[in-house]
């Protein structure tokens, strides 16, 4: 499988989340490759997105996101949950996608519906924060063969108080994937 490049990152961060699903995330780790279909993302467009980390500024929690593209942004909510992000655009800017589901491919035994199912599945924990995904061990690939799929807009999931930012159509799924965590 064709690893995806920097260039691909490198671009608009809808455009990238869109044209995320479909590809394979995989996971290389204790001998066992992890391979998952991404079929749910959602876009966060950087610091005038009310509802992204980066709206906060530079810290030392959005250092990633504010870094190159095409690298993870891991980070752990409520305490216990792993979340994986994928940074996009020009290094400053502060934009990524989250990885909301997966549809599993390989060696995936648990329930991928859901960020941070997503990444107990596929063992992804903070020690893979700002990870390059071109690298051989973590990366996303282009799938065998044609993926084409029907691409579901709606609001983005616990957002709400991210005022109109709450409302945009910045989820996307491919329509009729049973792997899908929320209609």
């Amino acid at each position: 499988m064709r690893k995806l490049q920097r260039s691909f990152y490198d671009r608009d961060t809808v455009t990238v989340a869109k044209e995320l699903l479909g590809k394979y995330l995989i996971h290389g780790a204790g001998g066992v490759e992890r391979v998952g279909r991404i079929v749910e993302v959602e876009a966060y467009l950087g610091p005038h997105d009310l509802a992204s980390h980066s709206s906060k500024g530079l810290t030392n929690r959005t250092r990633v996101m504010f870094g190159p593209p095409g690298h993870a942004y891991v980070y752990l909510i409520y305490g216990m949950h792993h979340c994986m992000n994928v940074v996009t655009e020009r290094e400053g800017h502060g934009a990524a996608v989250l990885l909301r589901a997966l549809e599993p491919v390989k060696n995936l035994e648990r329930r991928t519906q859901g960020p941070g199912l997503l990444c107990r599945a596929m063992g992804i924990t903070k020690s893979l924060n700002a990870h390059d995904l071109l690298s051989e061990d973590f990366c996303l690939t282009e799938p065998p063969g044609d993926s084409g799929h029907c691409i579901v807009k709606r609001p983005r999931v616990g957002v709400n108080y991210a005022g109109r930012w709450a409302h945009r159509h910045l989820r996307f799924y491919i329509r009729g994937n049973g792997f899908v965590s929320q209609r």
